[in-house]
C-alpha cells in the first residue's frame, strides 16, 4: 500500500509530461482515472502498438483506468463534473485558456470542490510571447539552452538531447509538487492551484552547474568554460569508460594508476580548481595514458584505488548488468495480454509504504462503464451513451 492509497487523481493530460506525473502518482498508491477523447489521446496513436498500447503509452500510464469520454457533450461534462466533487488532485495540460473554454478552468472546479488540488501544466506558462504556441519537448529544449549544454565542442554545433527531456523534468516537479500540496491541505484543509511551465521546470532543472556563470551578476563569465568536466568519456585499447575526478585524493588515484605521478603536483593539475580550469589538457593527458589499457584492466584498478569509474552501457547490456540485476533496477512483470513487461522500478523505495506496479497501462475506456456505474448511472443510459459517442468502452 503506497503513500498515497486513497488519494483520488483526474488526469486530464496527454503525451509525456501530465501522464508520467500521475503515473507517479499512481505507483506510490493514488487512485489515478486517465479521462480521455473517446478517439485516445494523442500518445496512444505514437509507436507499435502491443496487446494495442505502445511501449511509451504503457509507461506513462500504469497503475491507471481509462474513462473515455466527449468532454464536448453536455452529458459528457455532467461525467466529469461528478468525478471532480470527490476527486483530491487533477492534472491537465491543455493550451491556456482551453480548460477555461470547456467550462472546467480552475475557479469553477474550486466553486465545486474546495479542497482539489489543481494542476495545470503547460509550455511556457499564461503569459509572455510564447503562452499559446504549441509545443513538444524539443521545442523546449531549444529555449532553455539545453542545445548549448549539448553542443558539440569543436565545431559549436548546437545538439540536442536524443530522448525527451522537458516532458520528464516537468513530470517529476509535478509530482513532487502534488504531494507537498497534499501535505499543505493536510495540515490547513484547503488545496490550492499549482501551475507548471515545462520551461521553467527545465531551466530550473539546468541551473545548479550549467548555468553557473551566470548566478553571480557581478561575475558573469562565459557559461560555455565554466563546466565542461561532464563529457568525461575515455577510449581504451578495447572500447570506452567513463572516470570522473573531483577530489585531489582521486586525481592522486588516478595518477597512481596510470603511473604518471609527476601529475599530482602539476600546478595545471594540483587543485579542483586548476583542473577544471585546465580540464581539456587534462582530458587530453589522461585519454593518451588510458588508450594503452583494456576497459576491465583499467577499471579494475581504479576500483582498487577508490577512483569513479564505471563502463559505458548500451541499452541492451544494461539489462544484465551486475549492479542493476542485484538493486532490481528494471522489474519483469507478467500482467495478461502482455506477456512479460519491463519497467524501471519506482526509484524512491519507502520503508513502510512502498510503491508498487499494481496494473497495465489501460485499453481506451477499458473502464468507462466501471467509472459510471460507479457514480449511479443505470446499465440503461450507459448503453445509451455507448451508442451516442458519448463514452467509449474496449472490450
Amino acid at each position: 500500500m503506497g503513500p498515497l492509497n486513497s488519494i483520488k487523481v483526474l488526469d486530464l493530460t496527454s503525451m509525456v509530461s501530465g501522464p508520467l506525473a500521475a503515473a507517479i502518482l499512481g505507483d506510490q498508491g493514488a487512485d489515478v482515472l486517465k479521462v480521455e477523447p473517446v478517439h485516445g489521446e494523442q500518445l496512444r496513436h505514437l509507436g507499435e502498438p502491443h496487446n494495442g498500447v505502445p511501449a511509451s503509452f504503457f509507461s506513462c500510464n500504469r497503475n491507471k483506468k481509462s474513462l473515455a469520454v466527449d468532454l464536448k457533450t453536455e452529458a459528457g461534462k455532467d461525467i466529469l463534473w461528478k468525478l471532480i466533487d470527490s476527486a483530491d488532485v487533477l492534472l491537465q495540460n491543455f493550451r491556456p485558456g482551453a480548460m477555461s473554454r470547456m467550462g472546467f478552468d480552475e475557479s469553477e472546479v474550486r466553486r465545486r470542490n474546495k479542497r482539489i488540488i489543481y494542476v495545470s501544466i503547460s509550455g511556457f506558462g499564461d503569459k509572455g510571447p510564447y503562452a499559446h504556441k504549441r509545443v513538444y519537448d524539443p521545442i523546449i529544449q531549444g529555449l532553455s539552452g539545453a542545445t548549448d549544454i549539448q553542443a558539440d565542442r569543436s565545431t559549436g554545433r548546437p545538439n540536442m538531447f536524443r530522448i525527451i527531456l522537458a516532458d520528464k523534468v516537468s513530470a517529476m516537479t509535478a509530482a513532487q509538487a502534488v504531494s507537498s500540496a497534499l501535505f499543505h491541505r493536510e495540515r490547513v484543509g484547503e488545496g490550492q492551484h499549482i501551475q507548471l511551465s515545462m520551461l521553467d521546470a527545465t531551466v530550473a532543472f539546468f541551473w545548479p552547474e550549467a548555468m553557473t556563470g551566470l548566478t553571480f551578476a557581478e561575475k558573469e563569465t562565459d557559461v560555455t568554460k565554466t563546466f565542461s568536466s561532464i563529457d568525461l568519456i575515455y577510449e581504451t585499447s578495447d572500447g570506452y569508460i567513463t572516470i570522473s575526478v573531483i577530489s585531489d585524493k582521486e586525481w592522486k588515484g588516478i595518477c597512481e594508476v596510470l603511473n604518471c605521478e609527476e601529475l599530482i603536483q602539476d600546478e595545471r593539475f594540483v587543485t579542483s580548481r586548476a583542473r577544471r580550469q585546465h580540464s581539456e589538457e587534462r582530458r587530453s593527458v589522461i585519454g593518451e595514458m588510458v588508450e594503452k589499457w583494456t576497459s576491465e584492466e583499467l577499471l579494475k584498478s581504479l576500483d582498487e584505488n577508490d577512483v569513479p569509474c564505471a563502463p559505458l552501457l548500451n541499452r541492451m547490456e544494461l539489462m544484465e548488468h551486475p549492479q542493476i540485476v542485484e538493486s532490481q533496477t528494471i522489474q519483469k512483470l507478467e500482467f495478461e495480454g502482455f506477456g512479460e513487461v519491463r519497467q524501471a522500478r519506482p526509484a524512491a523505495r519507502f520503508q513502510l509504504t512502498e510503491s508498487e506496479i499494481r496494473s497495465p497501462a489501460p485499453k481506451l475506456g477499458q473502464h468507462s462503464t466501471e467509472v459510471l456505474g460507479s457514480l449511479g448511472y443505470s446499465k440503461k443510459t450507459i448503453d445509451e451513451y455507448i451508442a451516442l459517442g458519448t463514452i467509449a468502452q474496449t472490450v
